[in-house]
């Protein structure tokens, strides 16, 4: 860091993303992304010559096709939709325009809000979970502040229920409640109907997970009007080009083969239930997930040590050194073969087999 960098953001901690190594035949399990590839529409569509052609021009500010395709999709109108790249970029905007009477999120949850919080200097409260990491909705009410949600919340992959979230929303209709649903597709409800009802609402969500495309950097947000036209202010004022042509192709071309995905997402369930089943009948403790992943810890073995057995070989999970749940291991979900190999591996491990 240099002397030139203002104090305020030489004290911030940054976020940590999930490690990408490039490691030959690693089975990569750590952060949460599809095992499958994008569909053959979506594939097509960012290999278009015209596409390529078209790449000396600014794509469209407002791209506009894919947030109608998204209305339908959602059952909204356009100006209830914004894109953006990844929904990181969202939470951020969120928290710079919504959270100046401070910020409220469970303390065990998307490290990343902790991180936007610091960075616009909003006073924040990290909520603990219950003892079984259910988020206990009464934390939420009337506290007088932003409330930002994952729900599903990661890295614990439980769930609110619709009718949880809408008390929350009754008892915060002077401040913005922010439902972060990257995981939805995986077994959850979405809140975004709600949106019609509490002008309060904003329900964020994104490609990187269900739809195949992390790489893409695609997330979008459903609200109402005048939340939508507040995260236009700021983009506008920061990069009205947020949305790259590529990206905007790849994510109309994905919404025109959803059955695709979805498909996808039924498989990964079914993985999910049959490792999950796995695991447990090796005496792991697995909290119930509708996520792509699962939160597992075993009284045999210590958190990191399970995740540095794992790694020697070549098979990499997310361990995260954070006191509640330290003794814990997130595991993405990946084809039925990868989690055949975790399996085995975990077994040997416990065995005490060398690597």
């Amino acid at each position: 860091m240099s002397r030139f960098l203002e104090e305020r953001y030489q004290k911030l901690t940054p976020y940590t993303p999930g490690e990408q190594p490039k490691v030959k035949d690693l089975i990569k399990l750590n952060t949460n992304e599809s095992p499958y590839p994008p569909g053959p529409k979506t594939l097509a569509a960012v290999t278009d010559p015209d596409l390529a052609a078209g790449l000396r021009r600014y794509n469209d500010p407002e791209a506009g096709r894919l947030r109608d395709l998204l209305a339908a999709r959602y059952g909204v109108s356009r100006e209830n939709v914004y894109v953006s790249n990844g929904s990181d970029d969202i939470l951020n905007f969120s928290f710079q325009a919504f959270g100046g009477d401070g910020v409220l999120f469970p303390a065990i949850s998307y490290g990343f809000y902790q991180v936007f919080a610091d960075l616009h200097q909003r006073d924040y409260v990290k909520v603990p979970l219950r003892a079984d990491l259910t988020i206990d909705p009464r934390d939420y009410m009337d506290k007088g502040r932003l409330v930002v949600l994952a729900n599903p919340n990661a890295p614990t992959g439980r769930t609110l229920s619709l009718p949880e979230i809408e008390e929350i929303l009754r008892h915060n209709e002077d401040h913005v409640v922010l439902i972060d649903e990257a995981y939805v597709d995986f077994g959850g409800a979405s809140s975004v109907p709600l949106t019609k009802e509490y002008p309060n609402l904003l329900v964020t969500m994104t490609f990187s997970k269900s739809r195949s495309l992390a790489g893409a950097r695609l997330g979008f947000a459903i609200g109402d009007r005048g939340l939508i036209q507040d995260l236009e202010r700021l983009k506008y004022a920061t990069n009205p080009y947020n949305v790259n042509s590529l990206t905007q192709a790849a994510g109309a071309a994905a919404l025109a083969e959803e059955d695709y995905y979805q498909a996808n997402c039924r498989r990964i369930m079914k993985t999910r239930e049959r490792t999950a089943a796995a695991l447990k009948e090796m005496g792991f403790q697995v909290v119930p997930s509708q996520a792509n992943f699962l939160f597992v810890r075993t009284d045999r073995m210590a958190g990191g040590d399970l995740y540095q057995a794992l790694r020697d070989r070549k098979i990499l999970v997310r361990h995260f050194d954070q006191e509640e749940i330290r003794d814990y291991n997130r595991i993405t979900i990946g084809t039925d073969q990868e989690m055949d190999a975790l399996i085995q591996a975990v077994g040997e491990i416990l065995a005490g087999k060398e690597a």
